[in-house]
Order: structure tokens, then sequence, then C-alpha cells
């Protein structure tokens, strides 16, 4: 018997709960594998919270990265090995195949290799964030050299991620914060601007640091009333990714500056890139260069012990963190 974490019921952090369950046999193309560490992400509490794009399935398990080593292939199974380290790849139902636990049950199609150079933590804190990021700014936004792209909520595990990926691609990054606190860190990161949206105006902003343009490409994770000040921010024919809704509140939308500007305001999750063979490819190909070359690095923020999962949730739920965090599971 190993621990699992599960749900019983939706809420807040305290309905998740250890539950002691044997470990299963793979069934055709499934591995199991022993988990090192959890890479946490927003998608985990809006699950538990009942809010999520999927509904939970109760008693729900939960978690969508994991870093581990194989201990058993399904049959099918190829490209693995038992013994094997790998890391999970967010491209299945939570509340089939939910990772939080000693042992995670994954489809092959979900698993990738990690490099030796990354550790247990860094490897549980790859794929949502830089999947997520790659499908909008390269596969459907085409970042290119010298554009102006804007990162709302920039401090996220998503939001270093994007900012790696555009500074790879040389682009020019103005990345927002509510507070002043984590102004610096963006900044060392990599950001060119950094708009602090608890005391700046972010269109005045924007435009002060686009010399009048506005920003080519916006990927926003905020949505709500942001959007309206996000299409004045914007660049002639510019592309909004949406991809979060961190506000909550009903989101309008900008019908005259989209008009005016001739925008694309487009809703987009990292699922548009891994139910797409040949976007998924090209996406593990891109991060995997990335990675090797250093220009792509995980940024883990805090690391919790697994007894400490409810504490953990708790933390992301506060918006203190700066990239990602993690769980140590062994």
């Amino acid at each position: 018997m190993s621990r699992i974490i599960r749900f019983h019921q939706t809420g807040s952090a305290e309905v998740l709960q250890f539950d002691d369950l044997p470990e299963p046999e793979p069934a055709a193309d499934e591995v199991l594998i022993h988990v090192h560490a959890l890479g946490l992400n927003r998608a985990e509490v809006l699950l538990r919270q009942g809010r999520y794009l999927e509904k939970p399935v109760l008693p729900s398990r939960i978690g969508y990265e994991a870093s581990g080593v194989i201990v058993a292939l399904g049959e099918g199974v190829q490209g693995f090995s038992v013994g094997e380290k790998v890391s999970t790849i967010p491209c299945f139902s939570q509340t089939k195949y939910g990772v939080y636990g000693e042992w995670a049950l994954v489809p092959s199609r979900c698993l990738a290799k990690y490099p030796d150079n990354l550790s247990d933590e860094q490897a549980a804190a790859i794929w949502m964030q830089y999947l997520t990021a790659y499908g909008a700014l390269i596969e459907l936004g085409r970042l290119k050299e010298n554009q102006f792209i804007l990162i709302t909520a920039a401090s996220s595990s998503v939001g270093f991620a994007a900012i790696q990926i555009a500074r790879q691609q040389g682009a020019k990054i103005i990345a927002t914060t509510r507070g002043i606190a984590k102004k610096q860190a963006l900044l060392d990161a990599g950001a060119d601007f950094v708009i602090v949206t608890g005391q700046d105006n972010l269109v005045d902003e924007v435009m002060l640091a686009t010399g009048g343009k506005g920003a080519d490409i916006i990927f926003d994770a905020v949505a709500g009333p942001l959007l309206q000040q996000l299409a004045r921010a914007s660049a002639y024919e510019a592309r909004i990714f949406i991809y979060g809704a961190l506000s909550l509140e009903t989101t309008p939308f900008p019908l005259q500056q989209a008009l005016k500007k001739g925008l694309t305001v487009q809703a987009y999750t990292m699922f548009q890139v891994t139910d797409n063979d040949e976007r998924f490819s090209r996406g593990k190909q891109y991060i995997y260069k990335g990675l090797k070359e250093g220009s792509l690095s995980p940024v883990v923020d805090k690391v919790f012990k697994f007894d400490q999962m409810v504490a953990a949730h708790q933390y992301m739920e506060s918006n203190e963190q700066r990239g990602k965090i993690v769980v140590k599971v062994r």
C-alpha cells in the first residue's frame, strides 16, 4: 500500500487527504512510476475547487506534473524501460491519472525523459509551463525578434517560462506584477520593462515602453475587466492570448478596440499543443533544445515536503510565489 492524495469533496486545500491504495498493474500503453517530486499548477487548485475545465469524479485523484522512476510498463509501451527517470506531461485527465502520490500511473504518450543536468525538483517543473508558453508564443503567435510581448501575472511559473522563451526569440519583454516586491526578480529573469499594476497605469506604461506602438502579442493569465486595458495597450493587429482567468470576474469583450485595431482575442490552453501530434512533437523538441542549451531553466520558488501538500496549495493561492512550487515526495 502507498500513500495517494485524493479529495472526496470539493473545497479549500483542507479537502486534500492521504489515502492508502495498492500500486496498480499498468494496462496497455500505460506506465507506472515511483514519484520523486511533484510540480503544482493552478489547474489543480481549480479542480479541487470544482471550477476547472473538467469536473472531478469523487473521490478524485489530482495532479498533472511528476518526476520519478519507471517501475513497470504496460503492454505495447515503446521507447521507455524500467529504471529510467521520467517526468509527466499534462496530456491526460487529472481525475483518471492524477499524479499526487507515491506512485503515478500515466499513458506512455504523456511521459518524457529528462536531461541528466536537471534535479528531480526541476524535472517536475518543465512541461506545463514551457508547453503552455510555447504554444501561444511560438506555435500560434509566431513571436519574432524585436516584437513587443506583454506578459501578465509574470511571476508565475508560466510567466517565467514565457520570459525565457521570449528572450530566446529576441523579443522585447514587458512583464506585469501586482506588487513592487516581485519587480526586481522579473528584471533579473530577463524582462526589459516591468509594470507594477498596483501603482502604474498599465496602458500608459506599455505605450511608453513601445514608443506609442503598443504590444504585438499579449499573453494573459488574468482576463476579467483587465482585457479592456490590454486591448488599449495593444498594437495594430495584435494578438491577445488568454490562457487563464485569475480575475474570476466576467470578461467583457473589447469590441471597439478590437474593431479599431483589428485585434485577435484568442482563448488558449496547452491542450491545443498536446492534442495535436505535430505540434506536440515540435514543442517537445523546442523545449529539449532549450533545456540542453541552458536558455530554458525551470525556476523553482519553494519546495514543500509531501506531508505539507495542504500548505503548498495554500501557498499557491496566496499568489506569493515567484516561479514553480514543488513538493518533494522521495
